[in-house]
């Protein structure tokens, strides 16, 4: 599935966008009001699987971002969002971060309640 780089305006993306630094993640996450991060690793088999999933879901959910994360590519966000496992899924709401799911592969479905759930909670 291919993907474009972050966008340089606040447009809600309907695809995964990917980001390649602390600095391009910060940027989308301050641009949009709700951001769903992929943090992942190249070779990993359940991340690769993921990826399709959350392409579905950006395009079911038209005010969520979704951006894909190697956090490989700037270690300094493996430390700053204590990225312990992959694919970890982090929610940011207006600039925040209110959920993290981390519980392996997740279908579609799964991944919408967890961004609705997460939501409500605030």
């Amino acid at each position: 599935m291919s993907t474009d780089t972050a966008p340089s305006n606040a447009e809600t993306p309907t695809k995964p966008v990917h980001v390649e630094s602390e600095a391009e993640l910060d940027a989308l996450v301050s641009e949009h009001e709700l951001v769903l991060v992929d943090f992942y690793t190249k070779g990993c088999t359940l991340c690769q699987s993921i990826e399709p999933v959350l392409g579905n879901v950006a395009r079911a959910k038209e005010e969520l971002v979704v951006a894909l994360c190697n956090p490989r590519e700037d270690l300094s966000l493996v430390e700053r969002f204590s990225i312990r496992s992959v694919p970890t899924l982090v929610l940011f709401e207006e600039g925040e971060e209110v959920g993290r799911l981390a519980e392996g592969f997740q279908g579609a479905q799964a991944v919408v309640d967890f961004v609705e759930d997460a939501r409500s909670e605030r």
